[in-house]
C-alpha cells in the first residue's frame, strides 16, 4: 500500500511538472504571466513616455535630443511589448535582427546608392558608427516590431501575406519619416524628389528592406500567434505593439496636420490614411475576435 501511495504521489508529482512546462512553453513564460503583466506594464510607460516626448518634439522641434528620445522609447516600448506576446529571448533575436538589417541596408545605402537613392547623412546625429546613426537602426528595430503585429493581425494566415502586409505597413510610415527628417536636416538628398523633396525610389526601397526584416522578424518570432491558443498576457503584448503602431500614426498625423511650422497637410493626409488604414484593420480584426 505505502509503495502504491509512493508511487502515485510520484507520478501526480510528474504530471503536474510537465503540465507547467507545456504550459510555460506554450505561453512562453516559465515564471508565469506575471512576469508578462510587468514587461506590458513597462510598455504602457514607455509608450507614454514616447508621446510626452513627441509633444515636446513638436514644440521644440529643433532639439534633437528629443528626437533620440523619442526612438528610444520607441525601442523601448515595442521590445517590452514584444517579449510579453512571445518571449524575450525571441523578442530580443528579432529586434536584433531588425536593427541589423535596417543598419545594413543604411550602410550600404549611403555607399552605392542601393536600394533608396543616392543621399547622405549630416553631422546632426550622434553616435554614426561606420557613419549611420544608431537611431535609425533602433528605428528599424522599434517599428518592425510593431509593423509585424499590425500584419499579424490584418493577414494572419499563409506564408506571404503577412510578410507583404508587414512591409506595407512599415513602408507607410516614411511617408512622415523622411519628409520630417528632411526639415531637421539630418539627411540630404542628392536628387530631390517630387515627394517633399523625396525620390519616389526612395519607398520602393523602404519596401524592399522592410519585407527582409518582415521575414528576419517572422522566423525569429516563430509561428504567429493566430495560428495557438494565445493567453491574456500574449494578447495584451501584441495589442500594446497595436497601439504602439497606431499612436505613432495619430501623433504623425496630428504633428503635419497642426503642430509643424509650417503645417503640411499633404503629408498629414498621405501618411495618416497610409498608415491609419493598417492601424484600423488591425484594431478591426482584434475587435471582431
Amino acid at each position: 500500500m505505502e509503495t502504491w501511495e509512493t508511487t502515485g504521489k510520484n507520478a501526480a508529482k510528474r504530471a503536474a511538472e510537465a503540465d507547467g512546462a507545456r504550459s510555460g512553453r506554450r505561453g512562453g513564460w516559465p515564471s508565469g504571466p506575471p512576469a508578462g503583466s510587468r514587461l506590458n506594464a513597462a510598455g504602457v510607460v514607455a509608450l507614454a513616455a514616447m508621446v510626452a516626448a513627441q509633444i515636446a518634439t513638436g514644440l521644440r522641434p529643433q532639439d534633437l535630443r528629443l528626437t533620440t528620445a523619442v526612438v528610444v522609447l520607441l525601442a523601448v516600448s515595442a521590445l517590452a511589448f514584444a517579449a510579453a506576446a512571445h518571449t524575450p529571448r525571441r523578442a530580443a533575436g528579432a529586434f536584433a535582427a531588425a536593427v541589423a538589417a535596417g543598419y545594413a541596408a543604411e550602410w550600404i545605402g549611403t555607399r552605392t546608392g542601393v536600394p533608396f537613392g543616392a543621399y547622405r547623412y549630416t553631422d546632426a546625429l550622434w553616435p554614426r558608427p561606420g557613419g549611420v546613426p544608431l537611431i535609425v537602426a533602433l528605428a528599424w528595430g522599434g517599428m518592425g516590431l510593431a509593423a509585424h503585429a499590425v500584419a499579424r493581425r490584418v493577414a494572419p494566415r499563409g506564408p506571404l501575406t503577412p510578410i507583404l502586409a508587414g512591409a506595407l505597413a512599415l513602408t507607410a510610415w516614411d511617408l512622415f519619416l523622411d519628409p520630417q527628417m528632411l526639415r531637421l536636416g539630418l539627411w540630404v538628398w542628392a536628387e530631390p524628389g517630387p515627394y517633399r523633396g523625396v525620390p519616389l525610389a526612395n519607398f520602393a526601397g523602404w519596401l524592399l528592406v522592410s519585407l527582409l526584416v518582415m521575414v528576419l522578424v517572422g522566423r525569429v518570432m516563430g509561428r504567429a500567434s493566430a495560428d495557438r491558443p494565445a493567453n491574456g498576457v500574449e494578447a495584451a503584448g501584441t495589442t500594446g505593439l497595436v497601439a504602439l503602431y497606431t499612436v505613432m500614426t495619430t501623433m504623425e498625423t496630428v504633428g503635419f496636420a497642426v503642430v509643424f511650422r509650417p503645417p503640411d497637410p499633404f503629408v498629414a493626409a498621405a501618411g495618416g490614411l497610409a498608415m491609419g488604414a493598417f492601424a484600423l484593420l488591425a484594431w478591426g480584426r482584434a475587435w471582431r475576435r
